[in-house]
């Protein structure tokens, strides 16, 4: 017992569990914000029950001796690590849905049916710029498919201007179980066009 109180083993064992404490605290942390802002309470208390039992006993253990640089040295390097881990984690949970807003210089009807054939929603608008008619398209997709979106307009509209910024909540209107059953059909047809060009090779 004298040796695991006051040997190597007991030195080290008490930093390592901060380090892996802290590592899992913060991306739980992430992921309580995340649900905050997405308005999904429910969800963030749940995590934010499992978030303050691991910060009570991590910083309980720091707190034991503070004159104990290992530990102190393990909750910041946890924490840092945590929150890379946790900015990862976010991105791949990609939770949520963002409207993009798509600027062309031309109307573009073959973008506007890709995306739409691509499953995603699609509203066309017309305005008036400096110099001459202006068009813009907006479009509403799950976070998770952002980036299937913008290669879709970049290979389209090479030089379209596009901004994008996520929404909290929205209610009414058929978009989502649409997109839902567009995006199905879409990658379906995908699955297929692949499976033949595997064929043919």
């Amino acid at each position: 017992m004298y040796f695991y109180r006051n040997g190597v083993f007991f030195l080290l064992l008490q930093p390592l569990l901060i380090f892996v404490l802290q590592i899992l605290y913060v991306p739980i942390l992430t992921l309580r914000t995340i649900f905050l802002v997405k308005n999904q309470t429910r969800a963030a208390a749940g995590v934010g029950l499992m978030e303050a039992a691991i910060y009570i006993v991590a910083l309980g253990i720091v707190f034991q001796d503070l004159s104990n640089i290992y530990n102190i040295i393990a909750y910041v390097l946890g924490f840092s690590v945590g929150l890379y881990l946790g900015g990862k984690l976010e991105n791949r949970l990609a939770i949520g849905y963002v409207t993009h807003h798509v600027n062309l210089n031309e109307r573009s009807d073959e973008l506007v049916h890709a995306l739409r054939n691509a499953g995603f929603g699609v509203t066309v608008f017309t305005g008036q710029g400096l110099n001459s008619m202006r068009y813009r398209l907006d479009i509403v997709s799950k976070r998770s498919r952002e980036q299937e979106l913008m290669e879709i307009v970049e290979e389209i509209e090479p030089k379209a201007f596009m901004t994008s910024y996520e929404l909290r909540s929205f209610k009414g209107g058929y978009m989502v179980n649409s997109m839902k059953k567009r995006a199905k059909k879409f990658n379906s047809e995908k699955n297929q066009e692949q499976a033949k060009t595997g064929d043919s090779q």
